[in-house]
């Protein structure tokens, strides 16, 4: 089943890519998450469901921004493509967050930016964050505190989507430090952000902070 739910996922971003750019709240929330983001020490950078890489070109305008080496993986191809039109400088590789092709210990800050709520097998997902971050390296993520389903169908008309949607797994600190705990991992900092309608948690993970 978790096949077919990644299967699901991929055609759903891949019809949905052209548009995604076009959701204000989409890109409101990368330019949060950019700037709830600490970059002290961070020089290499991996965005899980990275998407249209709204996430690494917000990071890429913060001031030293430039000089990070920003590396994203996706599903889609079709999200990835109009990534790469933006991003003609970082490594945008398509894969499955539960695999990442990348090497032990290779990044000092991994973000997931509304991602988690889609992806089945959320611990391996987490032990790979957990595999490529360096010692000091933390994650940041962005999950739905509160979603507001009407709202989103108004700016995605269309059917519900085909896969399940976790968001209650990941709406509060507490359901989040359950989530990662197995990794090693724990939310050290934290705030909100809201476009009016939803209410998103910011989360800064790190290990070894229980």
């Amino acid at each position: 089943m978790s096949d077919d739910v990644v299967q699901a996922v991929r055609d759903r971003f891949d019809h949905r890519a052209p548009s995604y750019d076009g959701s204000a709240m989409h890109r409101d929330l990368a330019a949060a998450v950019a700037a709830f983001v600490d970059l002290d020490g961070v020089a290499d950078v991996l965005d899980v469901a990275t998407g249209t890489g709204l996430v690494l070109r917000a990071l890429r305008e913060r001031p030293g921004g430039a000089d990070l080496r920003l590396v994203g993986v996706d599903v889609s191809a079709g999200m990835l493509a109009v990534a790469r039109g933006h991003l003609p400088g970082a490594d945008l590789r398509e894969a499955d967050a539960r695999d990442l092709p990348l090497p032990d210990a290779c990044v000092d800050l991994v973000t997931c930016v509304t991602g988690l709520h889609l992806i089945p097998g959320t611990p391996a997902v987490v032990a790979q964050w957990a595999r490529v971050l360096r010692p000091a390296g933390r994650v940041v993520t962005a999950t739905f505190a509160s979603y507001d389903p009407a709202q989103h169908h108004r700016e995605q008309p269309g059917s519900q989507p085909p896969y399940p949607q976790r968001h209650a797994e990941f709406a509060t600190v507490e359901a989040l430090d359950a989530q990662v705990a197995d990794a090693g991992l724990a939310v050290v900092r934290h705030g909100t952000w809201t476009d009016g309608h939803d209410v998103l948690l910011l989360a800064e993970l790190a290990r070894g902070a229980r």
